[in-house]
């Protein structure tokens, strides 16, 4: 049986490390930073955390809004979801997370796309 996606991140605390990298790469990324401007980045890191822990195979921790929710109103555009992806690309090479892991990543991360930018 093939670990899940969870378990090949390097658990709760492999994705938690991603997710943190994940969000000071985005308040550093000068396309998307002022979206990021006016949030508690370990808030955001830990409810990022949640999210994907419950969605690639983990416990069940999240509790928040669906994406539709948080994003809705915020116009995203296409550079600005690319600006994304990319920083989610390098968050997982600085935890030295794996080319079949990194795929599964941007897959699912590219498949929340029409609930992230509602045209």
């Amino acid at each position: 049986m093939t670990p899940s996606l969870y378990d090949r991140l390097g658990g709760s605390d492999g994705i938690r490390a991603i997710c943190r990298d994940l969000v000071a790469l985005h308040r550093a990324n000068p396309r998307i930073a002022p979206r990021f401007a006016e949030v508690d980045p370990d808030a955001l890191g830990e409810s990022a955390a949640r999210f994907f822990i419950t969605g690639s195979g983990g416990p069940a921790l999240y509790e928040g809004p669906d994406m539709v929710a948080v994003h809705q109103g915020m116009n995203i555009d296409g550079e600005e979801f690319l600006a994304v992806l990319d920083d989610a690309l390098q968050a997982l090479n600085q935890q030295g997370v794996g080319q079949r892991e990194q795929e599964e990543v941007l897959f699912i991360l590219y498949s929340l796309k029409p609930q992230v930018m509602m045209l």
